[in-house]
């Protein structure tokens, strides 16, 4: 398997990996200066050639896949029988200069409703490093005419037509999903809260809306779903920053993305 497909991988599966390579070679090395290993928790794919200086390599990217805040480090070698290594002697005469990049699980969004609100909204999130899911019930809101305002996403796009249940996708979302409800239809986004209040791997839960729909909401998931006071805290509403009063779709969006990007750095930092 090669580097760029191993990291697609992890990607997929929302692995953390290190990416290692060789950055500089003076004199004999086992593989040339961007020789390519990627390593995972329990895999790795790909090799700088082998050695003390892979081993150590590997060693090295398992300690900062256990770090909450790893970041890119240089690691130097040399190859000669003087030096007293950890995984044996390689004596190829060389001096070798390794670049560790970690590579972690980015941030995953879920936008419930793809009117104009959601539109506008992941417009925005497709340019950052992402994982983004778009739903809604209605074929023609996530159309692949319509989607490909989003074809030069940075943000990998996950497009979901829900035109039966919508809540069935939350069990689908990977863990640590950003939630957003905001659909045309009040009780389709009352069904997708208590899908989401039954759910424990999702990160945040945004609903867009009104304090009298709120209310509203309040009361049908306390009394017909079951629901403590203390869960439905899970939810913020209205979502966004609460000093941007705008009600432009373009706006919303802006403020909403924004309050993401708090909620990403805050998890971070509890990780």
């Amino acid at each position: 398997m090669t580097w760029v497909a191993a990291v697609a991988r992890l990607r997929a599966r929302r692995e953390t990996g290190v990416l290692v390579t060789v950055a500089t070679v003076r004199g004999h090395a086992p593989r040339p200066a961007g020789a390519k290993l990627v390593v995972g928790r329990t895999e790795s794919w790909g090799s700088i050639g082998g050695g003390n200086v892979e081993a150590v390599a590997i060693d090295r990217a398992r300690e900062l896949l256990q770090s909450a805040h790893a970041e890119p480090e240089l690691m130097e070698f040399a190859l000669n029988d003087k030096v007293t290594n950890r995984h044996g002697v390689q004596c190829c005469g060389g001096e070798v200069t390794v670049l560790l990049e970690p590579l972690p699980v980015v941030p995953a969004v879920a936008i419930f409703g793809m009117g104009h609100v959601g539109m506008e909204l992941a417009r925005i999130l497709a340019r950052h490093d992402l994982d983004l899911h778009v739903i809604d019930s209605r074929a023609e809101m996530v159309d692949p005419d319509r989607m490909a305002a989003l074809s030069d996403a940075v943000a990998q796009v996950h497009v979901h037509h829900t035109p039966l249940l919508p809540e069935e996708v939350i069990e689908t979302l990977p863990r640590g999903t950003h939630v957003l409800i905001m659909t045309h239809d009040h009780a389709e986004d009352a069904a997708l809260c208590d899908g989401a209040l039954r759910s424990d791997h999702l990160a945040t839960i945004g609903l867009i809306g009104s304090s009298a729909k709120w209310a509203r909401f309040r009361k049908r998931l306390t009394t017909e779903g079951g629901h403590s006071e203390q869960a439905l805290t899970r939810i913020k509403t209205p979502i966004g920053l609460p000093d941007i009063a705008g009600k432009e779709p373009a706006v919303i969006a802006v403020s909403v993305a924004a309050d993401l990007l708090l909620a990403f750095e805050k998890q971070r930092a509890n990780h």
